[in-house]
């Protein structure tokens, strides 16, 4: 919160403003920080908003569902004013956690940061306690989806913490870091969605503007995303192995947005 600076007698102005001028002429002005959006100006998904979630092939515009997740790097800004135009909300996923040899910002990111495989081709996790590295990195990322007209971001891989990553991560350097990703979205006008990491739901969901969950359905945790409903944030949910006779009945008790998609995530879905 910037705090309110009183404003100067009048005796002082002539002076203040001769110290500025002065200054003015000396040195160049820095660049200010982009300020944080406000929260009534983003937008903010409800509770059991249907979605489609697509990151694999050219992305099918026709399903209909107010919101669509895509990725960020393979759609450009035609695509999401297709999205638009069909009165469609649309979100960039991005990847947050993981390094990716495919993407075109490879090289931008120093080998210290890479650790172990994330058991995906191509990709590394990355060393999360390097916010000073990773933030200018991921602000970039998140310049692209603004710029491309995204109203919201789906930051992959927010629990390094709990996996094998190559680096002695902690719950600490985990919530640091996933704060710092959704202040890079919320000052970029943006909203951003909590990517799993169940266990550390209390702490964040007043950070993150929805959730998105990949089976709480197959190890019985859809109960933990409670708290996003509760405060009126979207959990978009889905399941890969369980079919939806299973799932879709809790699912609609919660309040959840759910389907079942495969592995691929292409265009294929089963919604509740």
């Amino acid at each position: 919160m910037t705090r309110a600076v009183p404003r100067p007698r009048t005796a002082l102005l002539l002076l203040a403003a001769l110290v500025a001028l002065a200054a003015c002429s000396s040195s160049p002005s820095p660049t200010p920080s982009p300020e944080p959006s406000p929260s009534s100006s983003r937008w903010q998904p409800e509770p059991g908003t249907r979605w489609q979630w697509q990151l694999e092939g050219r992305v099918d515009t026709k399903v209909d569902v107010p919101v669509y997740d895509i990725d960020g790097f393979e759609n450009d800004a035609a695509t999401v004013r297709r999205l638009h135009r069909d009165g469609r909300k649309v979100i960039c996923y991005i990847n947050a956690g993981a390094w990716e040899s495919f993407r075109p910002d490879k090289a931008d990111f120093p080998k210290a940061v890479r650790g172990m495989s994330n058991g995906w081709k191509g990709e590394r996790w990355l060393d999360i306690r390097q916010l000073d590295v990773l933030r200018p990195l991921m602000a970039k990322r998140f310049d692209m989806c603004r710029d491309k007209g995204f109203d919201a971001v789906e930051p992959d891989l927010l629990d390094g913490y709990l996996n094998r990553t190559g680096f002695p991560l902690t719950a600490e350097h985990q919530l640091a870091y996933n704060r710092m990703i959704a202040k890079l979205a919320h000052e970029r006008g943006m909203s951003v969605g909590l990517k799993n990491d169940m266990p550390q739901i209390p702490q964040l969901v007043g950070d993150f503007d929805f959730a998105v969950n990949e089976e709480c359905a197959q190890f019985d945790e859809c109960a933990t995303l409670k708290p996003f409903v509760d405060a009126g944030k979207a959990v978009f949910h889905v399941e890969y192995a369980e079919p939806t006779s299973e799932f879709c009945a809790q699912a609609r008790a919660l309040g959840l947005s759910s389907m079942r998609k495969k592995l691929n995530l292409g265009v294929w879905r089963q919604p509740c």
